[in-house]
């Protein structure tokens, strides 16, 4: 009854993270285009990084909205995950072009600090003022519809819109500053200072995403824990080729071997397995899968794990 409830939770979770993320995308992108054309139209460069920014805003929208979408595609034979790595493929993508985008904004920088164009700084400054409004109601609806503490996805969109709140309050300075005070200079160096938080958010989401792809252990994930709940059940003596890996975000997925005493009966073992994969679940490993072997199975085990390291291949067959 408490599990059927659970799914149905994490179904209703699941629609209203969609739905928020998709309301969010098209009210960013919507603001994004009108900040290009106001960006080009008064020559901010502060006002076309921060469109920069949005745009990466507006593909990690849209890319969450996407995964969730293929991630709803269930596992089939050629792809027995399902599609929940598209995910990370995407994210890793994103991270990309973040990066691209905080050197060309950069390039561009450099050039306007040695010689400041003119600068229509009130348009800058309406511009600035709306943009610092929408990232205000975006962040607010992802607050309230979406699910910042649990799901990547959810809290990289929220991460993302605080970042550009603080790329329209400089450009809003700079515009205040250009306007009363004549600095040419505040807009490069806002949109420098944009640039660098682009760059940090790029390098960090390409970082983790790549983290993902090479099967690395999950950073909230703390094998200690894992090896301890092995050991701390009853019966059970080792264990070895402990392996645990992300699908996606969220979902952890654990193999090994356990090794358990020789008069354990096939109904014992069973029992052993619901327990741990129930005390698993508390650590955030939601899916596992265990070879057990008795003690004497276990010693020849041990020289195929040597091999393995010699002849992956070999081991596999053997099995």
């Amino acid at each position: 009854m408490g599990h059927g409830h659970d799914h149905a939770h994490h179904n209703h979770a699941h629609g209203a993270n969609k739905k928020t993320l998709l309301i969010a995308f098209f009210i960013i992108s919507a603001f994004m285009i009108l900040e290009v054309i106001g960006g080009l139209m008064t020559n901010s460069l502060a006002l076309l990084s921060d469109a920069g920014h949005m745009l990466s805003d507006a593909v990690s929208l849209g890319v969450g909205v996407l995964a969730f979408k293929f991630g709803e595609k269930v596992a089939s034979y050629s792809k027995t995950y399902g599609y929940k790595r598209f995910e990370i493929l995407a994210a890793v993508f994103n991270g990309v072009t973040l990066i691209i985008i905080a050197l060309f904004i950069f390039y561009e920088a450099i050039e306007r600090f040695s010689n400041p164009p003119q600068i229509a700084s009130t348009g800058m400054l309406t511009i600035a003022i709306i943009g610092l409004l929408v990232n205000i109601l975006v962040a607010w609806i992802i607050m309230r519809g979406g699910d910042t503490k649990e799901n990547l996805n959810v809290r990289a969109a929220f991460l993302h819109v605080i970042g550009d709140m603080l790329g329209s309050v400089g450009a809003v300075i700079a515009a205040l500053l250009i306007m009363f005070l004549g600095w040419g200079w505040a807009d490069p160096l806002a949109s420098v200072i944009v640039a660098l938080l682009v760059l940090i958010s790029g390098y960090r989401v390409t970082k983790d995403s790549i983290h993902v792809l090479m099967e690395g252990t999950p950073s909230n994930i703390k094998l200690e824990e894992i090896i301890q709940i092995f050991k701390s059940t009853p019966d059970v003596m080792d264990i070895h080729d402990l392996h645990v890996w992300s699908i996606t975000s969220g979902q952890n997925a654990l193999s090994c071997h356990m090794v358990v005493k020789d008069h354990i009966t096939l109904q014992e073992s069973q029992k052993m397995l619901k327990d741990i994969e129930h005390r698993l679940l508390h650590v955030g490993i939601n899916h596992m899968t265990v070879q057990i072997e008795n003690v004497e199975h276990a010693h020849d085990n041990s020289i195929l794990c040597k091999l393995k390291n010699d002849d992956h291949h070999h081991h596999a067959h053997s099995h």
